[in-house]
């Protein structure tokens, strides 16, 4: 994992972290629509507020390229400057960033009772959102564009997301609270 120092001055605020959730790659390396479209949600929210802070996670490799790394070099084609990106690229699941971020805003000294914003994608935000929450962060989901209208035809795959991430929802948060326990 690359480090990273918080950069303040005298009379500047420290930078706001933005968790980035990473998103399948294609067999390639290169990214899904879905990876594009919540690196460019983070973006836009980054352009209206001042010092962010991009933390892009995901470990999961194609083609020797993880979601991290993807969305740093995405990241850099938005003019995001390598200053302000810290990479956590070794989690493989939510639940694995959410451990793993977790610690990366322990290290930053990140208050517990400031926002934390978090960019994914709509279908996934509620499962980040319960999962920082029980973690013990303040979470913000970052504004993402509405969810698609899906054919007719599709109706069967999007009630298999909304039950996969109820289910992963209710299992990550088990794990959450039973690593809160342990830790």
């Amino acid at each position: 994992m690359q480090t990273h120092k918080l950069r303040t001055t005298r009379h500047a605020t420290p930078q706001k972290p933005l968790l980035l959730f990473g998103a399948a790659l294609k067999p390639d390396g290169s990214p899904t629509q879905t990876l594009r479209n919540r690196v460019a949600a983070a973006v836009r929210f980054g352009q209206s507020q001042p010092a962010i802070l991009y933390i892009p996670t995901g470990g999961a490799q194609k083609n020797a390229q993880t979601e991290a790394s993807v969305m740093r070099k995405l990241l850099h084609a938005h003019a995001i400057p390598d200053t302000s990106i810290l990479l956590e690229d070794t989690a493989s699941d939510t639940f694995a960033s959410i451990k793993a971020c977790s610690a990366v805003l322990r290290r930053l000294k990140h208050p517990k009772r400031a926002p934390l914003y978090f960019a994914t994608s709509t279908y996934h935000a509620p499962r980040c959102w319960v999962l920082l929450r029980l973690a013990g962060w303040m979470p913000h989901a970052v504004p993402y564009h509405p969810f698609p209208i899906f054919p007719q035809s599709s109706y069967a795959k999007v009630l298999l997301i909304v039950a996969h991430e109820i289910l992963a929802t209710l299992w990550d948060s088990l794990l959450v609270l039973l690593w809160r326990i342990v830790r």
